[in-house]
């Protein structure tokens, strides 16, 4: 069991959680992630380790309420416990030898580019870092990004808070005015960190992206989370989650994601009759007192 020592609504939609997960602490790296299951019916969801203290033992999650397991994760208060927090899983960021950085956040991928500019700020490197939301109610982290950050570059869709535009249209003038990256990492939504990695390629600056496709055990075992890179298939869990932008087949990714959208769509009005099955024998077992 696994206890919540701080919660944070960060906006409308988004929670912080700090977790008491001392192992994981002491080994978790920016890029790599947690895998946690809320009790014992429920499903494995695999989540991006935020920030974490190895002298306080915690890891900071940051997740978007959108399916039935996060949305019942948002419902936790400080107190309460997760059953299952396991990790650290995948590969950590690369941070060695690079100079001139500019880590690029989209929405709640932001939670997920902060770790890596912090590594590389503390790793000595120039960061610009850009962050892009709809609108001025969603953004997110923005003084903790700030911080470990050169400049931080805050634009939405319509206008309503720091520069109008896209990510991909400020990254383009960054470059246009002569900042030379030696490295761009991309991450937030899927046609954006596809879009992002063709505004780089024409330049050859190195650019990662942390892919997020459909995940089950986390160990390379399932399959469920293959990917195509450079024509070849890798497994996000074990392979990544970071691979190179201008090798990624965003297409078929995008393709995979939604495979099960029906299902998911349906899922609110349907009750899984293995779930029901299972708190049906855990309510007779405890009138049997076992």
């Amino acid at each position: 069991m696994f206890k919540i020592v701080t919660k944070r609504q960060l906006n409308e939609a988004v929670t912080l959680m700090e977790v008491e997960a001392p192992y994981i602490a002491a080994k978790a790296k920016a890029g790599q992630f947690i895998i946690f299951r809320i009790d014992q019916f429920g499903e494995r969801v695999p989540l991006t380790i935020a920030d974490h203290d190895a002298d306080k033992g915690t890891v900071t999650i940051i997740f978007q309420a959108v399916g039935s397991s996060t949305k019942a994760l948002a419902q936790l208060n400080e107190g309460d416990y997760i059953l299952d927090f396991v990790g650290p899983l995948g590969n950590a960021t690369e941070i060695e030898g690079y100079k001139n950085v500019c880590v690029v956040g989209g929405g709640v991928g932001c939670a997920i580019a902060y770790p890596s500019a912090k590594a590389l700020h503390e790793a000595g490197a120039h960061v610009d870092m850009i962050a892009g939301f709809r609108n001025k109610d969603i953004v997110i982290l923005e003084d903790e990004m700030r911080a470990v950050s050169d400049n931080l570059y805050v634009t939405t869709d319509d206008g309503s808070y720091g520069e109008k535009g896209f990510v991909t249209n400020k990254l383009q003038s960054l470059i246009d005015a002569g900042n030379n990256y030696d490295l761009v990492i991309a991450i937030g939504p899927i046609p954006m960190m596809k879009f992002l990695s063709e505004v780089t390629r024409p330049y050859g600056i190195k650019t990662l992206v942390s892919l997020n496709p459909i995940m089950i055990d986390g160990t390379g075992m399932c399959g469920g989370c293959r990917v195509t890179v450079g024509g070849k298939i890798r497994f996000a869990c074990v392979d990544g989650p970071d691979f190179d932008g201008h090798e990624v087949d965003f297409d078929e990714l995008m393709r995979r994601n939604t495979y099960y959208k029906t299902q998911e769509r349906e899922r609110a009005d349907h009750e899984c009759r293995i779930l029901k099955m299972g708190e049906q024998a855990e309510t007779s077992e405890q009138k049997e007192g076992k």
